[in-house]
């Protein structure tokens, strides 16, 4: 089983037995992208190793998540007019449920980069919790697919698309909201859907273009796409971390209250999910200026002179996020420079040139780290302080969605199909 430090083990055991079995929400059950899966195939490729594959419809980037025998995840008309959640048999690859959940008159604009389906569900017993942003929320009896509650009075202009994906805690699901006219993150009772809390992102964002000298007023400075994290340090109680454009916060979970934040002010539009170590709590400040930051938990207010341990400015990526494994931080930049870095001090281990372009992050599976590229192919890497390969593999169709793995089977979402890949 894959080292897990005690002070997050601590959090994740409420998930630690259905991990082989469930992958339940965006990098799965600890939100690390880790697997305790074993016999996973190191290459794959159309004809090899692919138990099933299952045409998708319409141009989504959302991650699969898996709950028992059933595998979800939501779609959307290239125009964004149609946004659709689907269900398929985890054993055959059959569709069972393919749901229209919302109709758009007017579709906000996104960017082609991005789709209108990109935020990844989060799923538990029973029920299926699907976001896109402001168009809508619902939550939907996994076994009929009826819609058990449903949000469509979020405001919030995405600018370029919505991203960002809901975590489940508790009784609450968590929503962040930032946009290039609002910025907000809220906590609702996942039973009904109705607000438990609302909190505005308190950056003030009043910083001028270093290219013009003028005021930011660009929506790139205040939009985000992250997914938040619940962590817990120390004993403390846990937190909530969610980093929005310009800056790291973490909150109270239960009433939204704002215990410190760390201000990133060159950087913007942050879209990788925080990950969550012994001791520090590591993102990607996102673009404009894409730097890797490792923070120490705690404090009060604005701690950024006080808190950032250490910086890192080199081949960081902008859209996938880390990967920490055995105190060692993996990552690939958007260009496909894949580099290992000591977790505790920033230090570089070794930096391996592996091709392509990548938006998915990665994961560690069964003594492996893969990287997923935008142009279809996966890059098997031993993890440790020596680069190297093990094997690549291709599949017709790009990656922009992360993987997810569940009864020691990938199941890999490209630009066209859903595949479950194993073993033989």
């Amino acid at each position: 089983m894959p080292r897990i430090s005690a002070a997050v083990a601590v959090l994740l055991l409420p998930c630690a037995c259905l991990a082989d079995a469930n992958w339940p929400q965006f990098r799965g059950p600890t939100a690390q992208g880790i697997t305790t899966a074993r016999g996973l195939p190191v290459t794959w490729s159309e004809k090899q190793n692919v138990t099933w594959k299952t045409p998708i419809h319409g141009k989504a980037w959302s991650s699969p998540v898996v709950w028992g025998g059933q595998v979800w995840l939501t779609t959307a008309t290239e125009k964004g007019d149609r946004l659709s959640a689907i269900c398929v048999d985890k054993e055959s690859g059959r569709i069972v449920h393919d749901l229209l959940l919302f109709e758009v008159s007017v579709p906000q604009y996104a960017h082609p980069f991005n789709s209108y389906a990109s935020p990844t569900p989060a799923v538990e017993d029973g029920r299926v919790y699907v976001t896109f942003g402001s168009p809508g929320t619902a939550c939907l009896d996994a076994a009929t697919g009826k819609k058990i509650w449903e949000r469509r009075d979020f405001v919030c202009n995405h600018w370029r698309g919505a991203g960002s994906s809901p975590v489940l805690y508790k009784d609450l699901l968590f929503l962040p909201f930032d946009g290039a006219d609002y910025q907000y993150i809220v906590a609702l009772n996942k039973k009904t859907g109705e607000t438990v809390w609302k909190v505005d992102r308190s950056v003030d964002f009043q910083d001028l273009d270093p290219k013009t000298g003028k005021p930011q007023a660009d929506g790139d400075w205040r939009k985000a796409f992250s997914t938040p994290r619940i962590a817990q340090y120390a004993g403390g109680p846990p937190i909530l971390v969610s980093l929005g454009s310009k800056a790291l916060y973490a909150y109270e979970p239960e009433t939204g209250k704002e215990l410190w934040r760390v201000e990133c002010r060159e950087s913007h539009s942050g879209s990788a999910t925080p990950v969550i170590g012994k001791d520090l709590v590591y993102f990607n400040t996102g673009h404009g200026r894409p730097e890797l930051w490792a923070v120490k938990p705690g404090g009060s207010g604005v701690v950024t002179d006080s808190h950032v341990a250490w910086k890192v400015k080199r081949n960081v990526p902008t859209r996938a996020s880390v990967l920490l494994h055995d105190d060692l931080l993996y990552l690939v930049d958007d260009g496909g420079i894949a580099t290992c870095l000591e977790a505790a001090s920033g230090k570089e281990v070794w930096r391996k040139r592996i091709g392509g372009n990548y938006s998915a992050s990665p994961l560690y599976a069964d003594g492996r780290v893969y990287f997923f590229s935008e142009e279809g192919k996966t890059t098997a890497v031993a993890p440790g302080r020596e680069a190297k390969v093990l094997g690549e593999s291709q599949l017709d169709a790009g990656f922009m969605a992360s993987p997810a793995v569940a009864d020691d089977a990938f199941f890999l979402r490209t630009k066209t199909h859903l595949y479950r890949v194993e073993g033989k």
